[in-house]
Parts: C-alpha cells; structure tokens; sequence
C-alpha cells in the first residue's frame, strides 16, 4: 500500500507512522551529506559534507551552519560513553575523538603500521570498544579524500578498544565493508556491503554476523538485499527493526529481515539517525539535503 509518501506492507509499519509524520527538508546545499550524529545536550545534529571538506551543524532554533571547515574529508561519526564526538576521517585515513575543548585526539591510524584505506562509519558498543569499516572511497580519487593506493591491500572490519589499545580485524570477507550497527543485545552486527563485484544481480547487501565473546564474529550471512539503491548506512529504533539508506527511501526491516515499509524520499539516501529530545525523530542524510519525520518509534544509539 503507498499513501502519502509511504510505502507499507506489514501492520508494523503502520505502528511506525504517527498523525503527524511528514517528511520536513530543512535545508539542501551538499554534494555528499553522510554521517550524521545528534547532541542531546544542545539539540543539534551534526553531519559531513564529504566533497566540501566540512561538518555541518543543524537544529531547530539556529538552522545550518559550518561546524568544522576543512574537516578532513570525515565520513561517519558516533559519540562515546562519554558523549565526546567519534569521526571517521578520509582524509586522515584515521579515527578520531573531538575532545569537550574542541581538540581532536587521534585514536587510531594504522593496523600493523600500514595506514587505513580511509574510515568510513563507527559503532560504539556498550563496553566503549568501536567497530568500524574501511572501505577504500577516500583514497580512490580526490572527491571524497586524498587519491592513493591502499597499503593494507583490503577491506576490513575492525575493531579497536580504546583502553587497551587493541586492533583486531574482526571481518576479512567483505568488498567494500561501509554501514554498520548492533542489535538491541549486541549479539549480531549487522554491516553493509557497497561493492558490486559479487552481485550479479547489482543489488547489495546488509549481512548479518554473529558477535562471538564480544570481541570477535562469526561468518558472515546475507541478512538483506536492498534495491534499488544501496545500504551505506542504517540505524536500530527500540523494537529491533533497521531503518537503512537506500536510492529511493529508508527501508525498515524487521529483525526476520522482513521488509515492513519504506519511508519515501526524493533522493538518494546516505545514512540516517534517531534524535529530538524524545529519539523519536528520524534525521535522513540524503546527497544534497538535510530531512527529518518524526515516527512512532525511538531510536537506541549510543550514548
């Protein structure tokens, strides 16, 4: 069923969808919007501009400006348990930590003293371990980074423990390894895959990994396939189901992988993310615009 800029087939979906959920753009002005991360404390979101070099700051009582110009090329962005910013950086081709003074801690920039290809979006997870992708888009030209050739050789998974300060690959079986997040008990991460060269069909993929001893994955399975469009990058509301970018909405998926609905949206959609006071306010990424709706869900990011 499509009634006014949605697309339902399951009754969940319909649970989504308030009296008052419309699709509002706020503003247009990117060339690649991605990344985007709400602040609570202040009521604003941030998110990257990939191709401008900046970082963007919106709320509802200041609207857009810059935050942060040049920004390194960052892609996607998290807070940790302590609310400090989390960006990856093209680049950089690093992870980095925007401290309460506006510094920037480097984090981690090498595995084995070979420098990423260019981090590309980061999960915090509730033991303050971060899980992120790499991905080569920052180093394939100067549009979204710097041109270069990739020193690891591939595309991974990996995961770093601040504290300690361990890297580990946790997935070595992807393409173009690019979105990520845990399920509500962090027993499974799901991870998107935007590489073509396995699909025949031309569609991608979200796969689906099993979260062993917390530190490590289990192979990998096809959760999802997602047309048209890609999935490069996707949140979890408090009932489980994955809200993903995709070429003509975000999609919602329950955790059966059952596609509940889309959400329409005039352009190709980057990434998203719950926010408002409340967390029941979807922020959509999508190329050249900032979008919001507010749904009948919340969303479960940290912190």
């Amino acid at each position: 069923m499509s009634k006014n800029g949605f697309e339902s087939y399951d009754a969940r979906f319909d649970n989504l969808i308030r009296e008052d959920s419309e699709l509002v753009k706020h503003w247009t002005g990117s060339i690649w919007a991605e990344g985007p991360v709400y602040f609570a404390e202040g009521d604003y979101l941030l998110f990257s501009d990939i191709p401008n070099n900046r970082m963007m700051r919106w709320s509802d009582k200041e609207g857009m400006s810059v935050f942060r110009e040049p920004a390194n090329f960052t892609n996607g962005h998290y807070r940790d348990l302590e609310g400090r910013l989390i960006s990856c950086e093209h680049g950089g081709r690093r992870v980095t930590r925007t401290e309460p003074d506006g510094t920037i801690t480097v984090l981690v920039d090498n595995y084995e003293g070979k420098r990423f290809n260019s981090p590309n979006d980061i999960v915090v997870k509730s033991d303050g371990t971060l899980w992120f992708t790499d991905p080569p888009y920052g180093i394939l030209s100067n549009h979204e980074g710097y041109q270069a050739e990739s020193e690891l050789g591939a595309c991974y998974v990996f995961r770093f423990d601040p504290e300690t300060q361990d890297l580990s690959i946790v997935a070595n079986d992807r393409d173009k390894p690019n979105g990520l997040a845990f399920n509500l008990d962090e027993s499974i991460l799901y991870v998107s895959d935007t590489g073509r060269s396995h699909k025949e069909d031309g569609w991608h993929h979200i796969f689906a990994y099993d979260v062993v001893d917390s530190k490590t994955l289990g192979e990998g399975r096809v959760f999802a396939e997602i047309n048209p469009g890609i999935s490069d990058g996707f949140r979890l509301d408090t009932n489980g189901y994955i809200f993903t970018s995709s070429g003509d909405s975000i999609q919602v998926y329950s955790p059966q992988a059952e596609l509940l609905g889309k959400i329409m949206v005039p352009e190709p959609i980057a990434n998203c993310t719950f926010g408002g006071p409340n967390k029941d306010r979807l922020f959509i990424t999508a190329t050249s615009s900032l979008y919001s709706i507010y749904l009948n869900t919340q969303g479960v990011q940290t912190p």
